[in-house]
């Protein structure tokens, strides 16, 4: 037997399983539950327990009550498509033809614990007090992208991340209300996007729309951010929107997503299918 192909004692067991609990997550499963999970694999409860366990305290995986479910660290696993082909990568001359076409910055955030992480940027000029570049974490309640990427996050999460990091104003205009910043969630959801204007940074708007992966699981959240000195709330809404939804729809598609576009969800105004 070849070097490369290895011999038995060399196949590690527990590293098998391991992959083989993270693929049983698909577009069928994407909550499952540990027994789901042990029927799929074929391997015992305590078994897959303690294998989920192990991928949680990696930050592979978190659980939502009796489910379970990936996390964005799993992109850094070259086992699906959507991981071994960067998702920055992906999503990179999408932006570029937002960019373009707004004039304005564009860029794809995804939700890392209680922050939001940028993963890629096209930025037409500064617009931040800060340099924003990807690997940039910024609070998430008080942004377009965050709104985006809680909505459509499970009601514990939500309750969780709102008990734990509260709602720290950032500016006069920032949401701190919970049950304010609970139906801004739900706004998001039901429309099918986002807009926040001087929450994070006063002179700030930016609007986002929601990145779904093959399982249709919102994985990351598109914005285009530009000041208060160039436009307007009403002005992005008309004419931005439109083209972050498409834009979202595009990077969706290259991520394997076949489901309903964002832009016909926006349009249809549906039932959500988030956090309320």
């Amino acid at each position: 037997m070849s070097e490369i192909g290895g011999s038995d004692r060399d196949h590690i067991q527990s590293l098998e399983r391991g992959f083989a609990v993270l693929l049983a997550f698909d577009e069928h499963r994407p909550n499952p539950t540990l027994a789901e999970l042990a029927g799929v694999t074929g391997y015992s409860r305590p078994a897959v327990r303690r294998i989920l366990l192990t991928l949680q305290r990696m930050g592979y995986v978190e659980n939502q009550g009796v489910r379970w479910s990936l996390t964005p660290r799993v992109l850094s696993i070259g086992q699906h498509y959507t991981a071994s082909h960067s998702m920055a990568d992906i999503a990179q001359p999408h932006l570029v033809r937002l960019a373009e076409k707004t004039s304005e910055s564009a860029s794809l955030a995804t939700l890392d614990g209680d922050e939001v992480v940028y993963v890629a940027r096209v930025a037409t000029r500064r617009i931040m007090s800060i340099n924003v570049s990807p690997g940039t974490r910024v609070a998430a309640h008080a942004t377009s992208m965050g709104r985006v990427l809680l909505a459509w996050e499970p009601h514990d999460r939500v309750e969780r991340y709102l008990s734990e990091t509260g709602l720290t104003a950032r500016t006069p205009h920032t949401v701190t209300d919970h049950n304010q910043f609970r139906r801004a969630l739900r706004r998001v959801c039901n429309q099918g996007w986002s807009l926040v204007s001087e929450e994070l940074e006063e002179g700030l708007i930016s609007v986002s729309a929601p990145v779904r992966d093959h399982t249709g699981s919102v994985v990351a959240a598109l914005a285009s951010s530009t000041s208060t000195g160039r436009s307007t709330p009403g002005h992005l809404e008309k004419t931005t929107v439109p083209m972050a939804l498409a834009t979202a729809d595009a990077i969706s598609n290259d991520l394997g997503y076949r489901g309903p576009s964002a832009a016909s969800v926006a349009a249809a105004r549906p039932a959500r299918d988030g956090f309320y």
